[in-house]
C-alpha cells in the first residue's frame, strides 16, 4: 500500500467519528423546518476545516440563503488547484415508521453499513474531502479549495448567485463534486451525464362552477376527468414519453440487471417496466414524465359533482443535450394541443428547473483520476455512468469554470437509498473513496 493509502487508513477511525457527529445534526433547509441545525452543521464543518489546517476558513452566503463553508489551502508554487464540493444539508426523514431505527439522525451500524439520514448523501462526501486533507496532515501537494453547501437538497436556490459572487475565490484547475454514486460497491464510477429537471403545474378549466353530476352529467364535461385524459397523453402505449420536442441522448454501453433493479426499486411481483431500450438508457439518457400530485377533492369527502377546474403537478427529467427553457415550451404546447373537450389549459413552471449536463472525461486530470481510483479499488478501473437524477449546479460550474476539469464522484452505491428511509453508507467502500481522493491529489501534483 502507498504511504497515502496507509495515511487514509490510519485516519479512518477519526473520520468515522466525525461523520457520525455530522449525521446527528438534523440540517434540513426546506421551508417550514427549523434552520438552526443547518447553521450548526456549517459551524461543525468550519471547525473540521480549521482543524485540518486551512489557511482560510469562512462562511459565505448570498442574501437570505443558507450558509456555505469556504476553505483554502494555497497551492505550492507551480502546482494546480483543486476545488472540492459537497453539501452538509439533508432531506427530511419522511415517515419515521419506515426507518429501522428509532432516530434517523442517530447513526447505527449494521452489517458493515452506517445507517442514518445524511450518512451517504452527502455528509460522507464532506468527510471524504476531510479525510484526504488529513492524509496529508493538512499540507496537500496541490492547492485545495473547498465549498460545502448548506441548501443543496432544497434545490440550491442561491448557489448560482453565490458562485458568481465568489467566482475568483473559487476558481480552480480541477473541480471534484462528491455528490453522486458508484456503479457497485466493488466498482468505482465517474458520473458523466445527469438529466435535467422541469417541474410544472397543469391546470384544466371547463366550467364556471361545480355542477350536480346527475342533472348535467352526460353532455357537460368535468375538469377532473379531462385532466386525467390529458395526463395520460404524456406516454405512448409502451410507456415512452410522448411529448414532442423532448430530447433523447445516446445511451451507455452499461446495462442494469433487471432482477436487481426490480429488487432495489421494490417493484411488486406483477409490476412491469415501462418504456423501451436498455434500462440504463431509460434511467439516464431518455426523458421521463411523472405525475407528482393532483389538486382534487379527496375520495372520501368528494361530492357528487362535476368539477370545474383541476390541477396537477408534473415532473419531467430531461436528457443530456436538452434545455429546460425550451422543454417547458414543448411541454406547454403538448398539453394545449392535446386538451380534451375544448378545455382551457394553463401551464406554469415551478421552481424546480435545472438543465441537464454531459461531461467530457478526456485530459490529464481524468487520466490521473482513473489511476487513483483504480489503485484505491485494488486494480478495478472506474466506469463511466449516467445518473437519472439532477444536480443543476454542475451545469453552472461548467459555465463559470469552462477551463476546469469537472469530476463527479460519490460515496453512494446501489443500496444507499438516498432521500428514502434507511439511507446508508457502505463503510468499506467509503474508505476506498477517501483513499481515491487522496491519491488523486497526489497524482495531480505530478
Amino acid at each position: 500500500m502507498s504511504d497515502v493509502v496507509n495515511a487514509v487508513r490510519d485516519a479512518m477511525p477519526g473520520v468515522r467519528a466525525d461523520l457520525e457527529r455530522l449525521v446527528r445534526i438534523p440540517g434540513v433547509a426546506f421551508d417550514g423546518f427549523d434552520h438552526e441545525p443547518v447553521r450548526r452543521g456549517a459551524d461543525a464543518v468550519q471547525r473540521l476545516l480549521e482543524e485540518a489546517g486551512a489557511a482560510e476558513v469562512r462562511q459565505i452566503r448570498h442574501e437570505s440563503g443558507q450558509p456555505s463553508v469556504f476553505a483554502d489551502f494555497p497551492a505550492p508554487a507551480g502546482r494546480p488547484t483543486v476545488l472540492l464540493y459537497a453539501h452538509q444539508d439533508v432531506q427530511p426523514i419522511g415517515d419515521p415508521a419506515l426507518w429501522k431505527q428509532d432516530d434517523p439522525f442517530e447513526p447505527v451500524e449494521r452489517a458493515g453499513r452506517l445507517y442514518g439520514r445524511g450518512a451517504a448523501d452527502d455528509k460522507a462526501g464532506v468527510m471524504a474531502h476531510v479525510a484526504a486533507l488529513r492524509a496529508f496532515d493538512g499540507k496537500p501537494s496541490v492547492g485545495v479549495k473547498l465549498l460545502i453547501e448548506g441548501e443543496e437538497e432544497f434545490g440550491s436556490p442561491t448557489l448560482e448567485a453565490l458562485l458568481r459572487e465568489h467566482r475568483e475565490a473559487l476558481s480552480a484547475d480541477v473541480v471534484v463534486i462528491a455528490d453522486s454514486m458508484n456503479w457497485k460497491t466493488e466498482v468505482p464510477a465517474f458520473t458523466t451525464s445527469l438529466r435535467g429537471v422541469l417541474n410544472a403545474y397543469v391546470e384544466v378549466s371547463l366550467l364556471g362552477g361545480a355542477l350536480h353530476s346527475g342533472l348535467y352529467g352526460g353532455p357537460v364535461p368535468d375538469a377532473l376527468t379531462a385532466l386525467c385524459r390529458l395526463l395520460a397523453t404524456m406516454h405512448d402505449e409502451r410507456g415512452d414519453v410522448a411529448v414532442e420536442g423532448l430530447v433523447s441522448a445516446e445511451g451507455p454501453e452499461l446495462d442494469y440487471d433487471e432482477a436487481a433493479l426490480r429488487d432495489e426499486a421494490g417493484m411488486l411481483p406483477g409490476a412491469e417496466f415501462i418504456g423501451t431500450g436498455r434500462l440504463t438508457e431509460r434511467m439516464w439518457t431518455k426523458p421521463t414524465a411523472t405525475v407528482l400530485g393532483i389538486d382534487a377533492p379527496g375520495a372520501a369527502e368528494a361530492a357528487n359533482a362535476l368539477q370545474p377546474r383541476a390541477r396537477a403537478k408534473v415532473s419531467f427529467r430531461l436528457a443530456p443535450g436538452d434545455d429546460a427553457s425550451r422543454a417547458l415550451e414543448a411541454v406547454a404546447a403538448h398539453f394545449r394541443r392535446r386538451a380534451p373537450w375544448g378545455a382551457e389549459v394553463a401551464v406554469t413552471s415551478d421552481s424546480g428547473v435545472g438543465d441537464p449536463c454531459a461531461i467530457d472525461t478526456t485530459g490529464p486530470a481524468f487520466d490521473a483520476a482513473r489511476e487513483a481510483f483504480a489503485e484505491a479499488w485494488g486494480g478495478t478501473a472506474p466506469v463511466e455512468i449516467g445518473v437519472g437524477g439532477s444536480i443543476p449546479m454542475i451545469a453552472t460550474f461548467q459555465e463559470l469554470f469552462p477551463e476546469a476539469a469537472i469530476l463527479v464522484t460519490g460515496v453512494e452505491d446501489q443500496h444507499s437509498n438516498p432521500h428514502g428511509p434507511n439511507e446508508s453508507l457502505d463503510l468499506e467502500m467509503f474508505e476506498r473513496v477517501c483513499a481515491a481522493e487522496a491519491l488523486l491529489l497526489e497524482r495531480l501534483a505530478r
